[in-house]
């Protein structure tokens, strides 16, 4: 013990003190750590004392679970790096079977309508055919061939896409390219021009009626022979309003011996639509028209069997089968 007289603590003395301090700091660690281990989460958050092993779970709203991709930028989870890291392109097939569509075979891959229609050189989505076999990218993107004045940077700027991507996905090892390479570009949509041409939904009907004389070869009505035939005729009862298949401005109305009443209106991306054998023409040279807006009224002014509309498109100043074209 302690000698109070003197102030002195012996050695024994001394060594029981060390002795008492280890002991204390030993039980409060302990004290804590059973507290530590008997501390519950808090019983709202629980559902029921059943997970794997008997253990304890937690609901689910307690956890960070994402469904969407869009849930990962929320969250401030960064996007794993395989999403946006550029890839070498790679094929499948499929063959088509019966029901078959562009837009249900391009779900069930995982891609965009764009990629199979650029990636097939499908011109017409509506002739696909059963056993047809088809491409299947293992990314969205489109064709695209390089023109005179293009450079890597200047494709991948146009299409808003990093010149590394385009690189990979066609194992490029230089900045160089070639006039008339054709270049898969990652992720690159068509513009709804080249999408409404493919799927036949550029134009509307000019009226609702039959089509008496289909785009082609056909016998001359007025004797003659064999000719070819380079529009439709839709018959619609006399006086029914001719609307414009397409927006446009008209840049020509008049009588012609052979249309009669003609309008022809000029469209955008190189087209011209042409509406004959009308009764009454409704709209003036210069004029703006919407699409489905009035410009004359069926008739059969001209050389004409009957009343109807003689229907033709151009393209570039070339007629092409105006049915494949509309909706």
């Amino acid at each position: 013990m302690m000698n109070f007289k003197t102030g002195h603590v012996t050695e024994r003395e001394s060594f029981i003190l060390r002795i008492i301090l280890v002991l204390t700091l030993v039980f409060t660690l302990v004290f804590l750590q059973s507290e530590a281990i008997f501390i519950r989460p808090n019983p709202e958050t629980l559902e029921k004392d059943e997970g794997l092993g008997g253990g304890l779970h937690f609901e689910q709203a307690t956890l960070p679970i994402f469904t969407e991709l869009e849930d990962l930028e929320l969250s401030g989870v960064p996007e794993p790096v395989e999403f946006s890291r550029p890839r070498l392109l790679v094929y499948d097939s499929y063959r088509v079977v019966s029901g078959d569509t562009i837009s249900e075979i391009a779900k069930n891959a995982g891609l965009n309508e764009d990629t199979l229609l650029s990636v097939n050189q499908i011109r017409n989505s509506r002739l696909l055919q059963i056993g047809q076999i088809l491409k299947i990218p293992n990314q969205d993107g489109i064709y695209y061939t390089v023109a005179n004045d293009d450079t890597l940077f200047s494709i991948a700027e146009k299409y808003e896409i990093g010149s590394e991507a385009i690189k990979t996905a066609n194992e490029i090892f230089t900045d160089s390219i070639n006039v008339s390479a054709v270049l898969f570009i990652p992720g690159a949509r068509m513009d709804w021009i080249a999408r409404q041409e493919i799927n036949g939904d550029l134009f509307m009907w000019p009226v609702a009626g039959r089509i008496t004389s289909p785009y082609g070869y056909r016998q001359n009505p007025f004797g003659g022979g064999r000719q070819f035939h380079y529009g439709l005729d839709i018959a619609s009862p006399h006086g029914t309003p001719i609307r414009a298949a397409m927006s446009g401005r008209v840049n020509f109305t008049g009588y012609d011996n052979v249309y009669g009443n003609y309008v022809v209106i000029t469209h955008h991306s190189g087209y011209r639509t042409l509406y004959a054998h009308m009764s009454s023409i409704l709209t003036r040279t210069g004029a703006y028209v919407g699409t489905g807006e009035r410009i004359g009224l069926v008739g059969s002014t001209g050389l004409s069997t009957g009343p109807h509309v003689h229907f033709t498109v151009y393209k570039d100043g070339v007629t092409v089968n105006p049915r494949l074209l509309m909706r």
